[in-house]
């Protein structure tokens, strides 16, 4: 089969911004190979963020809001292609797909929504795209997360290494690559929170003002609250083995939970209102990474056979505080590598993924994996909208 050019684009639960990843696929099925030939990315607007936030804790919106939005993510989306396309010197019509995530608003399986209207797309376009690609893992029993396992096998297998490859991004997830096993062989999980407690944090301290902590500069400032930490990894969600998948608005109102408990308990507020204030915010951030590493150290200690690397990408290599935190845990008997190291973006390797996946499903090849989404067969995701 001759090479193609798709186009991957992914909104993550740290709704920063859209993530184009331009790429060459190779093959199909088991044997597709790719290249990424440009990565892009395109912020979101600060009122977007602003948002979809909102609708995420609040999980309700307007139904005119809603179709707003949908509008301007699409917009934006088709927009980040264009730019991709005009930075990487080639004209949009040599794509052969638009392989489209949309962004999640809500996701407790089998009830899952990752908004975007792949029909104005395709028109900006004048391409075919991809998406809604979660449902029909849902469908199939499954918990539609995580998906990237099949790319994380295609991609970065090793015969003789065992590997995991971790991306931190509002959510945490990896994927366990046994040395020359196969694509039943693979675990693959959500951990629990990547960046979105922190996120949380930020926002809600600075009023929307500030909408992330830069590098992890107040964290690394800040001293871990050790009781907050316990009662969060304390609950059952840390406990369960695979599969298993969460999602921001979960992390976020367990941790206001142990946060309210905790100063409650130590009498230093008397209301859920007053806990945020009662301890700095440097330390919440600081108890908010080492929740982070400690729920992906955890996980990856109940493994089959430990790995010999671990390959990070994601907004969390960005974190100095998070990324020191994992090499102290996990270093010298695990290698800790950003996945730039390979020659793979690690801000592009999810749009990456999302390609593969809408290549598979061209192809009308299954590319869901049963043992890391809990799914009870193989299926084909996505649904296929034409140029208008």
């Amino acid at each position: 089969m001759a090479q193609r050019l798709i186009a991957g684009v992914m909104s993550g639960t740290s709704s920063d911004g859209a993530d184009v990843a331009i790429t060459a696929i190779s093959g199909r099925g088991l044997e597709m190979s790719a290249r990424v030939v440009h990565h892009h990315h395109h912020p979101y607007p600060r009122d977007l963020q602003q948002q979809i936030a909102e609708i995420r804790s609040q999980q309700s919106a307007r139904l005119g809001q809603l179709a707003q939005m949908g509008r301007e993510i699409s917009l934006i989306y088709a927009k980040a292609v264009q730019q991709a396309c005009a930075e990487a010197q080639m004209a949009c019509s040599l794509l052969s797909a638009v392989a489209a995530h949309g962004q999640t608003l809500y996701h407790a399986p089998p009830l899952t929504i990752q908004w975007l209207d792949p029909a104005l797309i395709a028109a900006q376009l004048n391409c075919p795209v991809i998406s809604d690609f979660r449902r029909a893992d849902c469908a199939a029993g499954g918990q539609g997360a995580p998906l990237v396992p099949l790319a994380d096998y295609l991609l970065f297998r090793h015969p003789q290494r065992n590997r995991v490859l971790l991306n931190i991004g509002g959510i945490a997830n990896f994927t366990w690559l046994k040395a020359g096993g196969s694509i039943d062989e693979v675990i693959a999980l959500d951990s629990g929170p990547g960046n979105c407690i922190s996120d949380w944090l930020c926002r809600n301290h600075s009023r929307g003002a500030v909408l992330w902590d830069d590098g992890g500069a107040m964290a690394g400032q800040g001293a871990v609250i050790d009781e907050i930490a316990r009662r969060f990894l304390s609950d059952g969600y840390f406990q369960r083995n695979w599969p298993k998948s969460t999602d921001v608005p979960a992390m976020i109102a367990l941790f206001q939970q142990c946060v309210t408990a905790t100063s409650m308990a130590a009498g230093q507020a008397d209301s859920p209102a007053d806990c945020v204030q009662a301890d700095h915010l440097n330390n919440l951030l600081a108890t908010a990474v080492r929740i982070t590493v400690d729920s992906i150290v955890a996980m990856m200690q109940r493994l089959p056979i430990m790995a010999e690397e671990i390959l990070i990408s994601g907004g969390g290599v960005r974190n100095k505080a998070m990324m020191d935190q994992l090499r102290a845990a996990l270093a010298p008997s695990i290698r800790v590598m950003e996945l730039s190291e390979t020659g793979v973006d690690a801000q592009a390797k999810e749009a990456l993924a999302f390609a593969l996946l809408g290549a598979a499903t061209l192809d009308g090849q299954p590319s869901n994996v049963p043992a890391a989404t809990g799914a009870q067969r193989r299926v084909v995701l996505g649904s296929v909208t034409p140029c208008p």
